[in-house]
Order: C-alpha cells, then sequence, then structure tokens
C-alpha cells in the first residue's frame, strides 16, 4: 500500500512542477503531457493542473507518518534524477527500515505508557543542607537577647514601625538587660571611671541607672527612631557559611552596611548616627566634667565597637550551638 500512496504522490508532485513551470514562462499549451517509463498522462488545458496540484498536499500531510518510518524504501520505486523534471528538487529519502512480514501494518505502534520506575539520574536526590546551619535563636546562652539575628539564607517581610518600636523594647526590658546595667556598673564603678559617682551602694546605684539609660536609648535609636527614618532593617542577617575570616569582616562589615525595608543595600545610619546621637543625649544626664568631646566621643566610638564584636558573637553562634552545645540552646 505504501508503494501505492508513494506512486500517486509523486504523480501530483510532477503535475504541480510542470504547472509552476508553465505559469512562471507564460506558456498556455492546448496539451501539455507528462511521461515517465512506466505510465503516459496528457491534459489537452493546462488550467486542469491547478485543482490537482493542491491534492499532494492533503495526501502528504496523511500519509507523514508512513513516509519518516521509510515506507518508501520497501517500495524499490526509488525515482531516479532524470524521472524528475528539470527545476525541481529531489524529493528526501527517508532512512531504509527492515522488510516487515505480509499481514504486518508499517504504522508504528503507540508509544507505551511511562513506568514509575524512576531512572537512575531521577533515583539520585541531592544532599539536603543542615537545617541547624545559620539558624539562630532568641537568645545566646539562655540570658543574651539574639532578637535582631536573622538566621541564614531566610526570607523576611519587613519591619513596620510597630515592629521596630517591639524589637527596641524586647532588648532594653529584657531580663537580661538589668543583668548587662549591672555588670557595667561595677565595671566602672571598679575603675572609678566617673569620679563624680563615687564608691558604695550610692555610687553603685548612679553607675547603675546611668548605664540602664544609656542602653535604652542607644536602643530606641538605633532599632526605632533612625531605622523609621531612614527606612533601614536594624536587623543583623546571618552569612552562614565561608571561612573563619571572611565571615568575621562580614560581620564587622554590618556596622557600615545594612538592608533597606525595600531590600536593598544602604549605609547603616541606624547604626552610625544612632549610636553618636545617643552620646550626644547622654550629656543631658552626666555630670559635667563628663560632657566634653573626647568623653562624647569615647562613648560613641565603645557602643559602635561593642555592637561589632556582638555581631561576630551572632554570626558564629549557630555553629558554637550546633558543635559544643548540640542545639541545646
Amino acid at each position: 500500500m505504501a508503494k501505492h500512496i508513494f506512486v500517486f504522490l509523486l504523480i501530483f508532485r510532477s503535475f504541480t512542477i510542470a504547472q509552476s513551470t508553465l505559469t512562471q514562462q507564460n506558456i498556455a499549451p492546448d496539451r501539455v503531457v507528462l511521461r515517465s517509463n512506466s505510465f503516459r498522462v496528457q491534459f489537452r488545458d493546462a488550467a486542469l493542473l491547478t485543482p490537482l496540484a493542491a491534492i499532494p498536499a492533503v495526501f502528504a500531510s496523511a500519509v507523514d507518518e508512513l513516509t519518516q518510518n521509510g515506507s518508501q524504501g520497501n517500495s524499490g520505486a526509488q525515482p531516479s534524477s532524470a524521472q524528475i523534471p528539470a527545476g525541481s528538487s529531489q524529493p528526501e529519502q527517508a532512512p531504509a527500515q527492515k522488510p516487515q512480514p505480509e499481514g504486518v501494518s508499517s504504522v508504528p505502534a503507540a508509544p507505551a505508557a511511562p513506568t514509575e520506575q524512576a531512572s537512575p539520574a531521577q533515583a539520585v536526590t541531592p544532599p539536603v543542607a543542615d537545617e541547624s546551619e545559620g539558624k539562630q535563636s532568641k537568645r545566646i546562652l539562655w540570658v543574651i537577647p539574639n532578637y535582631r539575628a536573622v538566621s541564614a539564607n531566610a526570607k523576611l517581610p519587613p519591619l513596620t514601625v510597630k515592629d521596630k518600636f517591639w524589637l527596641a523594647t524586647q532588648d532594653s526590658f529584657d531580663y537580661s538587660a538589668f543583668l548587662v546595667a549591672g555588670v557595667i556598673a561595677g565595671s566602672g564603678q571598679a575603675r572609678n571611671s566617673t569620679a563624680e559617682f563615687r564608691q558604695g551602694a550610692a555610687g553603685f546605684g548612679r553607675y547603675y541607672w546611668h548605664s540602664f539609660v544609656d542602653q535604652a536609648i542607644g536602643n530606641y535609636l538605633t532599632e526605632t527612631i533612625v531605622p523609621v527614618a531612614t527606612r533601614d532593617d536594624p536587623r543583623y542577617y546571618t552569612l552562614g557559611h565561608g571561612g573563619f575570616f571572611r565571615r568575621s569582616v562580614y560581620s564587622v562589615s554590618r556596622l557600615l552596611i545594612t538592608r533597606t525595608d525595600g531590600g536593598g543595600r544602604s549605609f547603616n545610619f541606624s547604626e552610625i548616627v544612632g549610636n553618636g546621637a545617643g552620646a550626644g543625649i547622654s550629656n543631658l544626664y552626666y555630670p559635667r566634667q563628663e560632657r566634653t568631646w573626647t568623653k562624647t566621643g569615647q562613648k560613641w566610638v565603645t557602643q559602635v565597637a561593642l555592637d561589632g564584636v556582638f555581631n561576630i558573637l551572632k554570626e558564629f553562634w549557630p555553629d558554637i550551638n550546633h558543635s559544643v552545645f548540640r542545639g541545646h540552646y
């Protein structure tokens, strides 16, 4: 059957070529004769070729699957170059295929449905990263608040004004804030850093409330007031990967670079300007001898340096917690 279809298609292909040639040369003979070795067809009017020229396209669509699977290789009737009219291209030949037994259809069977068994490439799954890598906890060693630290690769929405205010409130009035103020007060009294406060319990009390107010003002300036004005994100985003030197440099650089509420990067006005403003405001309640430019600058630099140390601690805390404490904190 494939043999007959191919011959029929070849005949009408010849008709199409003949008509195209006559049309291009403006020739309208009374009789057009198409010859081959096995047949002779003549037409008295070349116009009859026009409706016939469309038939090969219809057949070509119908037998496309047959010709693609090498059915013309079974016919043994490949036309030679002499049988194809001049100016036409030789039909493309499909690769030969093994002859099929009689009674067996040359139409290829439908592809089998895919099995549920996965291939070796699909069966191999990439290693799953440890979820504890770069994961921050709310506290460091159960005491130090860690509310501002964001776990590595975490995608969080921007903080609202209320969120920023609550973040500063947590850091300022957490129970650990009272303990830290006591440590700073005891250290200052031992060094007699502010002689006007004197010694004894009364002197410790003066050191204590000054230290506590310094912390609260600094927290609200760096975590609420300035971030709201500049639309900065006051949180610390953990890097979580890389060597010690790279992560340490990243931690310290966060003192100068921070994220914005829109997800970009910006100069860290919250850290630098906020702590500077806090040091300046402290002159309102410190003794006159402590209100010099030198003393104010020392407070400013000291607070920024402490934040840098805490950034490094926050960066490596997930590793310490996982390796040393087995994630118990």
